[in-house]
């Protein structure tokens, strides 16, 4: 059976690319199933550069197709930012209380009207001998004056979408379909005739 590397070390996503890939036969593996498998900086200056990274990182690196992803909170008030720096945003140690803290703090004085924001979602695909492409997805919404819901994780007690819940008030299978990396995904199916031929197009 031919597998996909998922250049990643999170069973989570593991999870939601399985499920895309399984109609086509195809398995799934990430770092985890690779001893002594290196986490690769992220250097890049946009979501898409840290992906491509990854993806093409890990591809050399096991001679095999591979996906990495990376992704974040925008919110417009903050001119863009947390951005790439969206885990790390209150300090290397990626604690995402504080990270809530900081964005939360300020936006202190910023008007309900103004407190629009975005999750972004870059998945780059690489293969040994081909070109690198990437394809991303988005999830509007609001940020919030205080944390709302006890699922998910991240900035998702305080990231509120239209129906006036937070991603954190939604149980998991109600948040996969609608998330910035759902929506990456579903563009990534669109594209996979790009990595299977003419099989993706079935």
């Amino acid at each position: 059976m031919a597998a996909v590397l998922i250049a990643t070390k999170n069973k989570g996503k593991a999870k939601e690319f399985a499920a895309l890939f399984s109609r086509f036969g195809l398995e799934v593996k990430t770092l985890l199933d690779f001893e002594g498998a290196a986490n690769v900086e992220e250097t890049g200056s946009t979501f898409e550069e840290n992906a491509i990274l990854k993806a093409e990182a890990a591809s050399k690196a096991y001679g095999m197709m591979a996906i990495a992803d990376d992704s974040g909170l925008m919110v417009d008030a903050l001119g863009g930012r947390p951005g790439v720096y969206s885990a790390r945003y209150a300090g290397e140690e990626k604690n995402d209380e504080a990270n809530i803290d900081k964005v939360l703090s300020e936006m202190e004085d910023v008007p309900d009207e103004k407190r629009t924001a975005s999750f972004y979602c870059a998945l780059a695909v690489a293969q040994p001998g081909k070109e690198t492409f990437t394809v991303s997805g988005t999830l509007k919404g609001r940020i919030t004056r205080e944390r709302m819901g006890e699922y998910g994780f991240g900035y998702d007690p305080i990231f509120m979408l239209s129906s006036g819940k937070t991603l954190a008030q939604l149980p998991a299978k109600e948040k996969n379909k609608i998330s910035h990396r759902a929506n990456a995904l579903a563009n990534l199916a669109d594209s996979l005739h790009l990595i299977l031929g003419e099989e993706g197009k079935k």
